[in-house]
């Protein structure tokens, strides 16, 4: 099968998109497929698809005011040439909202089916950012999604949002997680001691540093005594949290084996955004055999067993995060069980178990329109 895979973000960028796409295109190889990645040109310098499993065309871009880790693609005849080159079977969508719409209207235009990953909560941004604008973006994502033969949510929370707003033909398609890499066995107490030079525990908060990740909620967290906050990741609220957490430890953005053992030395992870269609770092706690707190809402729901893997909060209440830490930090062997019950959630959830789920609803895909071609 010769699969282009059209996304509006790709490593070296380091995000929830980037890290999916990335992961497809290596699965397609695996399993003898040929894939091509379609995505922005980013400020790299040379080589920066070297993780790449297969070729990558880069389109021009432009990074985000204010926000200049992330790019937006400009306009250009790239994708529908890539596509035509490629010969494509069908178009991967990769969270769809520019250079995916461009991806959308060329493989219309070439007769090609195209399935399209839900993946970024355009709706809470608008929220967050702008303070309106949430029905504009449900009917940009309604008009780019209902154009699609398929929409994977990765969700079940997701999967409800989409069909309630007028989204058809949607599928669950969950995320899965490198359970290799992410493991009990990485703790580090040499890390530990590093981290927290008097003993303390350390509760962990892993993800981009931006104002609707809501990472402020972890300010009282930061005052329990015997406690030591860890952000991982970089964004526009960095010089903002400084002051709103005192006492916590910024280690910048981290990946890789090193961000395993981050993981794996944690006590507690602590995830505050209340937006994720997924949230793909509450897996990579669980692997890490590490309990979780999370938001009751959106990815979460699907991922953390309330009472056995970690705790649910009420979203955007300060107050319930900083009780479920003190009670977790309370109580060890609570910790060990919930930490080892995370483990063995996750461990059939393999980047290749979804991956091969993926190619299946690529297949009922292709099915369909032989049918409708037949017919």
């Amino acid at each position: 099968m010769r699969v282009v895979i059209v996304t509006e973000s790709f490593p070296p960028d380091v995000n929830g998109v980037a890290h999916c796409a990335l992961q497809t295109a290596r699965h397609l190889v695996d399993r003898g497929h040929h894939p091509l990645v379609v995505a922005p040109a980013t400020s790299a310098g040379p080589g920066p698809d070297a993780e790449s499993p297969c070729p990558v065309i880069r389109v021009p871009s432009l990074p985000l005011p204010g926000y200049p880790q992330v790019r937006v693609a400009l306009p250009s005849r790239r994708v529908a040439a890539a596509i035509t080159e490629h010969r494509a079977d069908i178009v991967h969508l990769a969270s769809p909202f520019i250079l995916g719409v461009r991806g959308m209207a060329a493989a219309a235009r070439l007769g090609i089916p195209a399935v399209a990953v839900y993946q970024t909560d355009l709706a809470g941004y608008a929220r967050t950012y702008v303070g309106a604008g949430e029905a504009t973006a449900w009917r940009r994502i309604r008009s780019v999604h209902a154009a699609a033969d398929r929409t994977l949510a990765p969700s079940s929370a997701a999967l409800g949002d989409l069909e309630a707003h007028g989204v058809p033909r949607v599928r669950l398609w969950p995320r899965g997680v490198d359970t290799e890499r992410f493991r009990p066995e990485y703790r580090d107490e040499a890390l530990r001691r590093e981290l927290a030079p008097n003993g303390e525990l350390i509760v962990g908060y892993v993800g981009r540093l931006a104002p609707e990740k809501q990472i402020e909620l972890l300010a009282g967290t930061c005052g329990l005594p015997g406690v030591r906050v860890v952000v991982v990741g970089d964004g526009p609220s960095r010089p903002h949290l400084d002051e709103a957490l005192p006492g916590a430890v910024f280690l910048g953005r981290r990946t890789g084996d090193e961000l395993a053992r981050i993981f794996a030395s944690l006590d507690i992870f602590v995830h505050t955004g209340p937006f994720e269609t997924f949230c793909q770092t509450v897996q990579e706690a669980m692997a890490s055999g590490v309990p979780v707190v999370a938001p009751a809402a959106g990815g979460p729901l699907d991922l953390v067993a309330h009472g056995r893997t970690g705790f649910l909060f009420p979203p955007r209440d300060e107050a319930a995060v900083t009780d479920a830490v003190r009670t977790l930090a309370a109580d060890p062997a609570l910790r060990a069980e919930y930490g080892s019950a995370a483990r063995a959630m996750v461990e059939g959830r393999t980047w290749a178990a979804v991956g091969d789920q993926l190619i299946a609803h690529y297949g009922d895909v292709l099915a369909a329109r032989k049918v409708v071609v037949a017919a």
